[in-house]
């Protein structure tokens, strides 16, 4: 059963989101989620675990030592598995990742606060620093929530159809397409024709002609990997 170890200061914000839904469905079927406490393992009576950053400045740092025994203890009771720390000062969280962080074991997911995490314990755990956006947030619970719902929608057996995750946005290095549904005329806006004709050729080719548009002009970070080869594309269909 894939396992999900999230060490924080605020354990009782987790499940969370997760509790409801596909991942609440599927939380103690499909995978287990144990929030541990970092300041269970302070060294002092009053449960310090930060101290001012070395050379000055505003804020607190989270203390190497402190997050050294929270990472330590949590692998002893789980064993061995991926170790990330969510700071903006990571890589950038992509499919391609969370498709094989769903693939492994599980994952155990260190939420850091104020300014930050010393710098000596990212070196000695070998954390992998891993950003959800160009944004500063209060801390990394909700980036753990958010990896971790990305990661358990992939768990077999989560989602009812397995292939409805095929032709989501970033597989196979495109945008998705737009959806439509009931009623056919909205506000003077219509299905367009294609997705309305029973030809399942032209509904392919819709799509996969409106994801190549909605790609190139919405994210051309992501078109220009496309068109240099570095993303798996898929195989056109006619």
């Amino acid at each position: 059963m894939w396992r999900a170890t999230i060490l924080t200061l605020y354990p009782e914000m987790f499940p969370g989101p997760l509790g409801h839904a596909l991942a609440g469905r599927a939380l103690d079927r499909a995978w287990r989620l144990e929030a541990r406490d970092i300041r269970a393992h302070a060294l002092d009576r009053h449960a310090s675990v930060d101290d001012t950053p070395a050379g000055g400045g505003p804020g607190m740092v989270m203390r190497a030592d402190v997050l050294a025994a929270a990472i330590d203890d949590a692998e002893r009771q789980t064993g061995p598995c991926p170790r990330i720390l969510l700071t903006p000062r990571g890589r950038p969280l992509e499919q391609a990742r969370v498709r094989e962080l769903a693939a492994g074991p599980g994952v155990t997911l260190v939420c850091g606060r104020f300014e930050g995490v010393d710098q000596r314990v990212i070196e000695a755990r070998a954390l992998e620093e891993v950003a959800v956006g160009d944004v500063v947030l209060s801390g990394g619970e909700a980036a753990a929530l958010l990896l971790l719902d990305a990661c358990v929608r992939l768990l077999p057996g989560v989602m009812g159809d397995a292939a409805s995750g095929d032709d989501e946005s970033f597989e196979g290095g495109l945008l998705e397409h737009p959806q439509y549904t009931r009623p056919r005329e909205f506000e003077g806006r219509s299905i367009p024709q294609e997705l309305l004709s029973g030809d399942h050729a032209a509904v392919r080719r819709w799509r996969r002609a409106a994801a190549l548009r909605d790609t190139r002009a919405r994210r051309p970070d992501l078109w220009a990997k496309y068109v240099a080869g570095t993303v798996d594309k898929p195989a056109q269909t006619e």
